[in-house]
């Protein structure tokens, strides 16, 4: 589903018990050993709740509309947390998508140096 080919992968994980994580961990939560990588980017997922923030940290837009959103993949429900695109609403219910995006943040404002993380990463589109 992501718009963007050049696009790292969303991923999550998949472990020897069937569970499935995101972001990944070395192992479940029950202690199985990772087996899969699964890109989260080409799947779509429905919002469990969302919320808008209008205090923001420095460097994140505002007002910044933030969604909890499940996968489901293979059966295995898999959550997810991040931004909504800009100018999108959402209602609990809602189908999105992964979009990736260059700049979740501006990296020169705040306190972090710019090369100290990336800032990269994806938002959450409705689909229709």
């Amino acid at each position: 589903m992501s718009q963007n080919d050049d696009a790292p992968p969303m991923e999550a994980q998949r472990y020897e018990d069937g569970s499935i994580s995101y972001p990944t961990h070395p192992r479940s939560l029950g202690g199985a050993e990772a087996v899969e990588t699964i890109d989260l980017s080409e799947h779509t997922a429905e919002v469990i709740t969302w919320t808008e923030s209008t205090a923001t940290p420095p460097g994140v837009r505002q007002p910044n509309t933030i969604a909890i959103v499940e996968f489901d993949v293979d059966g295995e429900s898999v959550r997810a947390i991040g931004q909504v695109v800009e100018d999108a609403d959402v209602e609990i219910g809602d189908e999105v998508e992964p979009v990736y995006a260059e700049e979740l943040r501006d990296p020169d404002v705040g306190i972090k140096e710019p090369e100290s993380q990336e800032w990269d990463g994806y938002r959450f589109e409705p689909t229709q």
